[in-house]
């Protein structure tokens, strides 16, 4: 019998045959890139140029509507207003989007730490302990050291209560500020009952935000005060862009969170306190205006967003102002109107959320 050849066989090698891969494409991908950047660079251009004249034309029409020739009267007196609108609204934008980074949350303001109810409880003590005839004889300037000092002062004491073992978090805080308003608010309130009814018409008008009467010394003060906070904002705003991938990402990165956190609360809180003691308690500006930087640029980078933020606070302030004062002939207060439309935002936002 032939023998059979089980030896198996050996498939032939084909060098010939070999298939190279292409390689990845990365100049198309570079090139859709840069595309990309250069479209976000030009949206972010149109929106800041529109912006900026919006505020032009809000400025020029707010100091020249109704002056009929006076200018050596009204000019100054609505330059130091402009001025005032533009320092405060700057610093309520900037306080209310660090304070979304750093809580997580884009419906808190940095006014649910009772900042609000405590302003209005001082007023409400200095006018109850010692009458309206005398807390109206009160340098002006002493009121707001106090009014800025206790503000900052428990802000502080707060702030390293909460962060100084690690052990509690922001949330913490802010519920200790919401029962802290909550405290201030029904002391406030107590006093109202047992105020003199003459006393109490007195205090209203200075428990409303007003740019109306403001002195010239405190807006330097307040200006140099606030412009430092800013300052400072902007150049920890890298670290607010870490911070926005929350806190275990942030440590990864090397990022020192409680040191960070904690310098910025307190930039918050010397805003927030030297804000409100200069002219008085504003809740919803920065809530509306910060969300509605977000919704407009778009962008995790805070550089951008806090410049949108302040730009749309002083348009924001300006408008209110003008309807104040040329619409309602100061038939109101510049609070009231923020806080109605304010308001109304803060629903729909609530309203968005629970759809979301």
């Amino acid at each position: 019998m032939p023998l059979l050849n089980t030896q198996a066989a050996t498939p032939p090698t084909r060098d010939d045959a070999r298939v190279t891969l292409p390689t990845e494409p990365t100049n198309a991908s570079a090139a859709l890139q840069s595309r990309l950047q250069q479209k976000v660079k030009r949206r972010m251009s149109v929106l800041f140029a529109a912006l900026g004249l919006l505020l032009a034309g809000a400025t020029a029409l707010y100091l020249t509507w109704g002056v009929n020739g006076h200018w050596d009267f009204a000019l100054p007196r609505r330059l130091e207003q402009v001025a005032a609108l533009a320092v405060v609204g700057v610093a309520i934008a900037v306080s209310t989007v660090v304070f979304h980074t750093l809580t997580q949350n884009r419906i808190l303001t940095p006014s649910i730490m009772g900042f609000d109810a405590l302003y209005v409880l001082l007023a409400t003590v200095v006018v109850f302990v010692l009458g309206s005839a005398v807390a109206q004889q009160i340098d002006p300037l002493v009121m707001f050291a106090i009014n800025a000092v206790l503000m900052m002062g428990g802000a502080t004491a707060l702030f390293r209560w909460v962060l100084g073992d690690g052990t509690r978090g922001l949330y913490t805080m802010v519920l200790v500020g919401v029962i802290a308003g909550a405290f201030f608010s029904s002391l406030t309130s107590f006093m109202f009952r047992v105020m003199d009814p003459n006393e109490f018409d007195t205090l209203m008008g200075q428990l409303f935000a007003s740019f109306n009467a403001i002195d010239t010394r405190l807006l330097g003060i307040s200006a140099v005060l606030l412009g430092a906070g800013i300052a400072a904002a902007y150049v920890l705003a890298p670290r607010l862009d870490v911070l926005t991938l929350g806190r275990e990402r942030a440590i990864t990165l090397g990022l020192n969170y409680d040191r960070t956190v904690t310098i910025l609360l307190v930039i918050v809180a010397g805003l927030v306190s030297v804000s409100t003691a200069l002219v008085g308690p504003i809740t919803f500006l920065g809530l509306l205006v910060a969300n509605l930087a977000y919704q407009l640029t778009r962008t995790h980078r805070h550089v951008i967003n806090l410049t949108a933020a302040g730009l749309l606070a002083v348009i924001a302030l300006l408008a209110g102002q003008g309807i104040l004062v040329h619409v309602l002939h100061f038939n109101g207060t510049l609070s009231s109107i923020i806080n109605v439309v304010g308001g109304i935002y803060f629903i729909a936002l609530l309203l968005k959320e629970a759809r979301a």
